[in-house]
């Protein structure tokens, strides 16, 4: 772990501004990191699933920098590793790995989650953390319609 990634808090997001602040994370990280993917929500409709969805429904974690902004989220919904998105600039830094191992903490049974067949990187840092592709789809279940990759963890 880097000491960038030591400098941030990680705490589950309680209030309507961690669920703007999230949203924000996960807007800038997925245009990032999935340019090529078509986005079926708008910006405002994101901004409205973590308002009134992610946050209040579902066990949403957020990461704050040293400043305080939020620059990670996380979703587990029961053993589903839902979401896990980072600010840009917060790629590499250890805090993904810190993420992973709450999910597995709070999930010991294991784990599930979902990725994009095109987002290498991401196959990368799951395989690195014992996740094992188990599925690939054609993405006709996801509302991306993008092909998809199920990942699996099992302690």
């Amino acid at each position: 772990m880097t000491s960038g990634s030591r400098a941030v808090t990680v705490r589950r997001a309680v209030s309507p501004a961690d669920a703007d602040a999230a949203a924000g994370v996960w807007l800038r990280s997925f245009a990032a990191a999935l340019p090529t993917v078509v986005r079926p929500r708008s910006d405002d409709e994101v901004r409205d699933h973590f308002r009134h969805v992610l946050v209040p429904l579902r066990e949403t974690w957020v990461a704050e920098g040293p400043g305080g902004g939020v620059v990670g989220v996380m979703v587990l919904e029961g053993e589903e590793l839902a979401q896990l998105y980072l600010a840009p600039e917060w790629r590499g830094r250890g805090l993904g790995d810190r993420f992973v191992a709450l999910a597995k903490e709070r999930s010991p049974g294991g784990l599930s989650l979902w990725t994009f067949q095109v987002n290498a990187p991401a196959h990368r840092f799951y395989e690195r953390h014992g996740f094992e592709a188990v599925e690939r789809t054609d993405g006709s279940g996801n509302e991306e319609r993008e092909p998809d990759v199920r990942y699996v963890w099992r302690p």
